[in-house]
């Protein structure tokens, strides 16, 4: 079903060679920007500007629009950018500190947009402790001729989708809106393939629920449930935004580009519906390994139960010669002894024979 997705009609976007070109230049604002670059009918100009010289060159020339990229701004380093393209405190808040959910927020002048990026964390087995998916975080604010991205977290660079985009001139030449599209979609792609790693531990533990006793335990269930749910949290939450995204006419946003949004809501719809399915999966694996392990300790104690009744006889009898009365039958016979020997071991014999039949033993 994953592969499917993929073959939706999108915004092309040529896969070329992944060169990140997040360069260490910085700009005077701080050490946080990553780069600002100034693009014009789609097409990257030379040099590196700060970004008040990227912005007066694009509003001098009325056309085109800065692209402003950063990686955990704090509020000092943010604040000149801040100023300069006047963001709104509440958004600039939320784009300092992280930990947010997504959402989509308009304000004057501005849209503020917050993904959350997932990566599959690779591991050899399962453990109790394994971590499955790890997440951070992009923020959007997107302008009638700026888009500032402020990205949390080790993962999720921006640089081979800069360069994607600049080997497709026409698709950036519509504006800011074609950047958060392209955002959009590799974010939920990004979420494809997290969903089809986890899917491939969640088939290695349903064989392992159904394999030799002792394979696998609850804790590993768990562990990958709880990872599950921290998956969850950062997609379903996205759905609300894209759908606006897709539906709802915004300034902002250009009207060819609605049409992708639908498709890209239209992926994470898919992926939110998987998520779902996994989760009431791992459900039914989690009741199938405890019903296993109700059943093998029930198989326990019928084992056990069926040789305490088999050492009862041997018990019974030796509790009985060992009362020491004067008088004892066959206490003074000379086959006395092995005959009650011989018949102890003939009744557990027998009692072990019938637990074995029965499927006891």
């Amino acid at each position: 079903m994953i592969s499917n997705l993929r073959r939706a009609v999108r915004l092309p976007q040529p896969r070329t060679r992944g060169v990140d070109l997040s360069h260490p230049a910085r700009s005077p604002l701080g050490s946080a920007v990553v780069n600002c670059v100034v693009y014009e009918d789609g097409v990257r100009q030379r040099g590196d500007h700060p970004a008040d010289v990227a912005i007066r060159r694009v509003r001098e020339s009325g056309s085109g629009f800065v692209w402003i990229g950063l990686h955990e701004p704090s509020e000092t380093e943010f604040a000149g950018i801040v100023e300069l393209f006047g963001l709104h405190p509440l958004a600039v808040e939320d784009a300092v500190h992280a930990r947010q959910r997504p959402k989509l927020e308009q304000y004057d002048g501005s849209l503020f947009t917050v993904f959350k990026t997932v990566r599959y964390v690779e591991h050899d087995q399962l453990t109790d402790t394994s971590e499955v998916v790890d997440t951070g975080e992009i923020m959007v604010f997107t302008g009638a001729d700026f888009v500032i991205t402020v990205r949390h977290g080790g993962h999720g660079s921006l640089g081979p989708l800069r360069e994607q985009l600049e080997s497709a001139p026409e698709q950036l030449a519509i504006g800011p809106s074609a950047v958060l599209h392209a955002i959009a979609d590799l974010v939920v792609d990004d979420y494809l393939d997290a969903v089809a790693a986890v899917q491939d531990d969640i088939d290695d533990v349903e064989s392992e629920v159904f394999a030799a006793r002792g394979g696998l335990g609850a804790g590993r269930i768990y562990q990958l449930k709880r990872e599950l749910l921290e998956l969850k949290h950062a997609v379903a939450p996205l759905d609300r935004p894209l759908q606006a995204l897709a539906t709802q006419s915004m300034p902002l946003v250009d009207l060819r580009i609605t049409t992708y949004f639908r498709d890209v809501a239209d992926h994470l719809d898919r992926v939110i519906e998987q998520i779902t399915s996994f989760d009431e999966l791992l459900n039914s694996i989690l009741q199938a390994h405890l019903a296993q392990v109700t059943v093998a300790q029930n198989e326990d104690m019928r084992r056990i139960s069926a040789w305490v009744a088999i050492l009862a006889v041997p018990t019974m009898v030796c509790g009985i010669y060992g009362m020491n009365f004067t008088y004892m039958p066959e206490e003074h016979w000379t086959f006395g002894y092995p005959l009650v020997v011989g018949m102890t071991l003939l009744i557990c014999w027998g009692i072990h024979r019938g637990f074995k039949r029965n499927g006891w033993l």
